[in-house]
């Protein structure tokens, strides 16, 4: 266990090293104040094999959710982070050596690194921050700009880690446009568009990502129905398909994430006529073959990387919960449709009930490289502390049960 205003990055990558030696976490400079432009906290290592802990850079590049989006690439040596240059209000991604202490500052930033680790991907941090904070980068105001249409000069971005070069890949009017099916947004010019959450599939052949829209005369973007579509496209930017409709999120869904297999989808996703329950569904990444895998659909999924589990938590209010402030580690086996509480993780601080849903506290389990730990965010003597559980174990168990 990690303590101190600590927490990992999200359901999607690991915080533990490619050699399972160290883990790479973030911890903020306080738990309940909204982070200002040129504030720093602290990209971490722990060694797992001593438990000792250091601090190996500063980042001005985070929010509350995802820090700095710290992940590894390709090996122990390859660190990646964001970071912001004050003077010129810069955001941009480090390629970090944690052995050496060496850095490099590459020319875009950074969401989530490629599965080989040759190329980042992100979408744009600053302005993104119009339809949700949490996740980005935090800039002055006046250079955090808006996207009125669906603009060209905004989008999807990959940066090659050799050469340090960003590149656009496809802009919010390329996703509109060529989206198969179609986008068609009545009075499409009167929103504005921010693209949102982007990652790999393992293969490194396909990316997803959001596209969501807000209507700038309502009061906020959760004033009206949630208007977003997942749509996931090649590396180059080709193929844009839509894995989820606007149509069918509007019905209630939510976190997204690739299957093994690179094809299929995993999300909590409303399937059943009449109820507003969410089902745990796989979805092929054209939006076709529709398939429950569990009635019960919450938190952040993500299936094992070899066996037949989906690891996933809940929000403190669902009624999976005790509604005691804590929420469940639920291990689901695909086979059976089958769960149970591996644990039940405390997600509230003595603050949090007066605090925006900016400062939530979610457990994001995820999966290491090996299948064996699950990594998740929680609380501990009252600030945030991020745990690895073993279940390697007890998943060789339950692969006899059945």
């Amino acid at each position: 266990m990690a303590t101190g205003r600590i927490i990992h990055r999200f359901f999607d990558t690991s915080p533990i090293s490619p050699s399972g030696r160290y883990l790479a976490l973030f911890r903020l400079p306080n738990e309940n104040r909204s982070p200002q432009p040129g504030q720093a906290g602290d990209v971490v290592l722990v060694d797992l094999s001593t438990g000792k802990e250091r601090t190996l850079a500063q980042s001005r590049g985070w929010e509350t959710q995802m820090g700095a989006n710290v992940q590894w690439g390709a090996t122990d040596a390859d660190l990646f982070f964001n970071d912001v240059d004050p003077a010129t209000w810069t955001p941009f991604a480090v390629h970090f050596n944690p052995a050496t202490g060496s850095q490099r500052r590459l020319g875009g930033t950074v969401f989530t690194v490629s599965p080989d680790g040759s190329q980042l991907t992100s979408y744009n941090l600053v302005s993104s921050r119009r339809i949700q904070v949490g996740y980005g980068v935090v800039l002055p105001e006046e250079r955090t700009p808006r996207n009125r249409g669906p603009v060209a000069h905004d989008g999807l971005f990959l940066t090659d880690v050799a050469s340090g070069r960003s590149r656009m890949i496809a802009s919010i009017r390329d996703i509109y446009e060529n989206a198969v099916p179609s986008l068609k947004i009545p009075e499409a010019e009167k929103y504005e568009y921010y693209c949102f959450q982007i990652r790999w599939n393992r293969q490194g052949t396909r990316l997803m990502a959001f596209l969501r829209w807000s209507d700038p005369a309502q009061v906020g973007p959760r004033s009206g129905p949630r208007l977003l579509t997942l749509v996931t496209l090649k590396p180059d930017g080709s193929d844009i398909r839509l894995a989820v409709t606007p149509e069918r999120y509007a019905r209630g869904g939510h976190h997204p994430m690739w299957a093994p297999d690179g094809e299929n989808i995993t999300i909590n996703l409303n399937i059943r006529d009449g109820t507003k329950d969410l089902d745990l569904v796989r979805v092929r990444y054209d939006g076709s073959d529709i398939q429950s895998l569990h009635p019960i659909g919450s938190g952040h999924p993500s299936m094992h990387p070899e066996k037949p589990f989906i690891i996933t938590d809940a929000y403190p209010r669902e009624p999976v919960t005790r509604g005691d402030g804590t929420a469940p580690l639920r291990l689901i086996d695909v086979r059976s449709r089958s769960e149970v509480a591996l644990a039940q993780v405390l997600l509230s601080r003595k603050e949090t009930p007066q605090l925006s849903s900016e400062f939530r506290i979610d457990a994001h389990p995820v999966w290491d490289r090996t299948g064996r730990f699950v990594v998740f965010n929680g609380v501990h003597d009252d600030t945030r502390a991020v745990y690895i559980a073993d279940v390697g174990p007890y998943l060789e168990r339950a692969m006899k049960s059945v």
